[in-house]
């Protein structure tokens, strides 16, 4: 099972516990490949994970078993020479497009588990990972809150949420769909400007069950827990953002002890790899 994850040195926290969750609810081996990049703009500076991180991460997943691995590569280059230019002053990190360059790593297999930083496996999840994507470009689940917004097609929801994708590369760099999706990004600013170029310029996507990517209550069929920010109404209508690794928050504001164990791992692995 080939997952990527992409980001800078602040995705460490998430990621460990995010593998975690991952080995813990599946048996095939899971090979972990990381994007990263230093990126330097006027509102932030962004740097790059280090290798020893990788090197400590890669040694974590194969105390869980000897086939697993774990790879990085910094893009560094590759984010310069096609900066998302129209995209670099938004309030999202400029890292959260480095998954656009993913077809530009040769060394990154064909069919590719995507995860946001700050999503958990809760139960396996083969059956999503092994699904037939043959004449698609990737799969995933539809936003939240994005699909009501957001609609290629107005007679039906189609805004899929890019936290949790099954990308198939071969198609993807057959296509041109991420080096269009990074020409959008360099001209054109959007909100969420990856995940809304992906959903404007996909020739073929494929929308999966809520359970793929829960973004809001965690429900008894849940396999992917995605902790993005939610809308809440009571009292009053406010935002809450609640991160897997701010534990004391996961306890007192969501009252969520189902990942506990995973908690418990993540601390102390965290001590020895960060």
């Amino acid at each position: 099972m080939n997952i990527l994850y992409c980001g800078d040195g602040n995705i460490a926290d998430g990621v460990i516990m995010s593998v975690i969750s991952l080995l813990k609810n599946n048996k095939e081996p899971i090979n972990v490949y990381i994007l990263t990049a230093s990126v330097k703009t006027d509102q932030r500076e962004c740097t790059a994970l280090s290798p020893e991180f990788a090197e400590k991460l890669d040694s974590m997943v194969k105390s869980y078993g000897a086939d697993n691995s774990a790879e990085m590569f910094d893009i560094t280059e590759l984010f310069a020479a096609q900066p998302p230019t129209a995209n670099l002053k938004t309030r999202f990190t400029p890292c959260c497009m480095l998954r656009l360059y993913a077809d530009l790593v040769d060394r990154l297999p064909d069919r590719l588990l995507y995860l946001d930083n700050d999503v958990l496996c809760r139960s396996d999840c083969g059956e999503f990972y092994s699904q037939d994507i043959e004449e698609q470009e990737f799969c995933g689940v539809l936003d939240h809150y994005g699909r009501w917004f957001f609609k290629k097609n107005i007679f039906k929801f189609d805004y899929i949420n890019s936290g949790v994708l099954l990308l198939n590369m071969a198609k993807i760099r057959q296509s041109g769909l991420f080096r269009r999706c990074r020409e959008r990004c360099a001209d054109k600013g959007m909100f969420m400007p990856d995940q809304s170029a992906l959903n404007k310029l996909a020739s073929s996507k494929k929308i999966c069950e809520r359970r793929y990517n829960e973004q809001h209550k965690l429900a008894e069929d849940t396999v992917f827990q995605h902790f993005s920010t939610s809308f809440r109404f009571f009292p009053w209508i406010h935002t809450v953002s609640v991160k897997p690794w701010d534990t004391e928050r996961m306890h007192s504001v969501l009252k969520l002890h189902e990942y506990d164990a995973i908690i418990d791992e993540y601390k102390n692995w965290k001590l020895r790899m960060i």
